[in-house]
């Protein structure tokens, strides 16, 4: 089952975050922890991660899109432990 990839609030006061880039494409593998983009927030650029062991389905934002915190990034496929 697919799962969504939402805009993390990454600072206390971050409403909205750009995406700077992918580090990953669709169909790569991912294990949690493994950095997967690279958001600019209203303070830094801050590198965020994949919570769960799986692939990427689908991404859903493109670079230089700024996107509300909760907004859809990518689509995964979790794998279950």
């Amino acid at each position: 089952m697919a799962e969504l990839i939402t805009m993390l609030a990454l600072s206390p006061t971050m409403d909205e975050g750009t995406l700077v880039e992918w580090l990953k494409k669709e169909g790569d593998s991912v294990k949690e922890g493994e950095l997967i983009a690279e958001i600019e927030t209203d303070k830094a650029t801050m590198e965020m991660e994949s919570f769960h062991d799986g692939v990427l389905l689908k991404l859903l934002a493109a670079k230089g899109d700024a996107l509300p915190v909760g907004a859809p990034l990518a689509a995964a496929r979790a794998e279950r432990r």
